[in-house]
């Protein structure tokens, strides 16, 4: 019985099944590819952690900087709070990312850290203990099936071979009748020639067939023993899977900073804050504090008296000229309304505002000099400041570090006029130089 051979029939097709041999290594490669994916995550989270910590550390800086740039800047009152309250709002930010960092590293990092080490275990020789299991079941079911197929290729490719021997043999045989310079017995070769391939095709056939059945009726067990190795490594994997979407789930908690209380306390404060800023309530204290609804010392008539000189130090009258009452003032304008301390603003820290009136023309904004040279007309004593020896009508123990003391009689030296309240600065004999009532004494003729 002759068959017809196919040339295109040699030709392997390649397969990418998994129930080709050898092809089973992708289901054990997952296993090692499950330790990599652990490391991968707990690297991703900590680098988040490294952001997140980052970003707090910003919000701190930002937050202090700014802080300090409101307080020494102009603004003033409730605005100011409000400007202030941005600041708040970005230290107690901070502090909950920081404790977003703390979460991943301490929490979700550390957790996925312990189940690598418990599912994975590392052998001598630097494989997973898992994937060698895998790895030899897989093997141990495919033996047997692999083996049948050798003999299946095997028959396959004797068969194959006999069919093309017999097409040849058949081509010669057919073109040998044309040709008269054969003899019968070379005729007679190649016509035994067809008949022993012939009879070659059909014994290889037959050997094709049979180990092609053997191999059919062992692959159902062949089936069966790589599922169930497969199912163990789905098992393992299922594990691994499952474990990544708590953790993941977990994270997603951590980071979700809307529904943390303490989150949305922040912005229910900030808003709180904003909205009390009050532009009628900031005017009203500006007027108070800096403008028209401020006090004034009017000048009035004071009578002289010695022991109010004698006791009245300079650093007293500093503090009267920086808001003490003295005698005889009237209040004007706003200032009867009581002014609240939360009020006070870094503007009033960082003005300066001169608590002294002088006539002196180096603090007088208003004083000219004539631009031919001449002085200022007005001036009564323009040039004064030279040293005049004086005598002491009365004794004085001086009342600040700053004060000569002295006996009625002992002479000094006078260095500097007397200034609008009262005050000289001169030179004792010993050399110490302070400041002393002018009234207390008198120029030597």
């Amino acid at each position: 019985m002759s068959v017809a051979y196919d040339d295109s029939v040699g030709v392997e097709v390649s397969s990418d099944s998994f129930w080709e041999v050898g092809n089973y290594k992708r289901a054990v490669k997952r296993i090692d590819d499950g330790h990599r994916l652990c490391t991968d995550l707990m690297n991703c989270l900590h680098e988040r952690a490294r952001i997140e910590k980052a970003y707090a550390q910003q919000l701190t800086e930002w937050a202090r900087r700014w802080r300090q740039l409101v307080d020494k800047g102009p603004q003033y009152g409730t605005v100011e709070k409000a400007w202030i309250a941005v600041m708040s709002e970005a230290e107690r930010v901070s502090e909950l990312h920081l404790e977003v960092r703390a979460s991943l590293m301490n929490k979700d990092f550390e957790k996925i850290k312990n189940w690598q080490k418990e599912a994975f275990h590392k052998q001598m020789m630097g494989s997973f203990k898992e994937t060698k299991e895998a790895e030899d079941g897989f093997r141990k079911a495919q033996k047997p099936w692999a083996k049948k197929l050798k003999e299946v290729e095997a028959a396959k490719k004797a068969y194959h071979a006999a069919c093309k021997e017999e097409k040849l043999a058949i081509s010669r045989e057919t073109n040998s009748k044309g040709d008269p310079s054969l003899n019968p017995e070379q005729l007679k070769k190649l016509q035994d020639k067809v008949e022993k391939c012939k009879q070659d095709v059909l014994k290889t056939k037959e050997k094709y067939e049979k180990s092609l059945k053997e191999l059919d009726q062992g692959t159902p067990q062949y089936m069966e023993n790589m599922e169930q190795v497969f199912e163990q490594c789905q098992q393992f994997e299922e594990k691994r899977l499952r474990f990544f979407r708590e953790v993941l789930l977990e994270v997603q908690k951590h980071l979700d900073l809307s529904n943390v209380s303490s989150y949305k306390t922040i912005y229910h404060d900030l808003e709180q804050s904003i909205r009390a800023a009050d532009a009628v309530e900031d005017l009203r204290w500006f007027r108070a504090n800096h403008g028209p609804g401020m006090s004034m010392n009017w000048p009035q008539f004071e009578e002289w008296s010695a022991d109010l000189n004698r006791t009245l130090s300079r650093r007293e009258k500093k503090k009267t000229a920086d808001g003490v009452t003295l005698t005889g003032i009237n209040q004007t304008g706003d200032q009867a309304l009581q002014n609240k301390p939360s009020s006070v603003s870094s503007y009033e820290k960082t003005q300066s505002y001169p608590t002294d009136w002088s006539d002196d023309e180096s603090n007088n904004p208003f004083s000219s000099t004539d631009p031919s040279g001449d002085s200022n007309p007005f001036d009564e004593d323009a040039t004064s400041g030279t040293e005049v020896r004086v005598r002491a009508l009365y004794d004085y123990e001086g009342q600040e570090h700053d004060e000569l003391s002295f006996k009625a009689g002992d002479e000094l030296t006078k260095i500097e006029d007397e200034d609008e309240q009262g005050w000289c600065k001169g030179r004792l004999d010993n050399g110490h130089v302070g400041l002393y009532p002018a009234n207390y004494v008198e120029a030597i003729q």
